[in-house]
């Protein structure tokens, strides 16, 4: 269980490392096209708070490799635990403000790691 529970949290940090680059680093060109919906005009005007969202996704991936490395099984568990509800908590506030496929992307996995954990 531990191994799948070490899976899930690799696969959601890579997954926000993912976000921070392309809201930090492409946002007008990979952002686009993440983000078809959005008129072309608008990724010029938005660059620096896709930035600062990818940063907020940087400190994500931070808190969930620090929660792999921790030593003590018990604080590493709290971390993990505490990281992974901010993620999922994105993911519903994501899924009721903007789409309900932020919520099968981000917020769905965070779920099973977390339920992983529990279990």
């Amino acid at each position: 269980m531990e191994l799948l529970t070490n899976l899930v949290i690799g696969l959601i940090a890579l997954l926000h490392l993912y976000f921070l680059w392309f809201e930090m680093f492409a946002w007008e060109t990979t952002g686009r096209k993440i983000f078809r919906q959005m008129p072309a005009e608008i990724f010029p005007k938005t660059k620096v708070m896709a930035a600062n969202q990818g940063l907020y996704n940087g400190f994500l991936v931070a808190g969930l490799v620090w929660s792999r490395v921790i030593t003590d099984p018990i604080w590493a568990e709290k971390v993990a635990l505490f990281f992974l509800t901010c993620v999922l908590i994105a993911g519903i506030f994501g899924a009721i403000t903007a789409s309900k496929k932020i919520f099968y992307v981000q917020g769905l996995p965070a779920l099973v790691g977390i339920v992983l954990i529990l279990i």
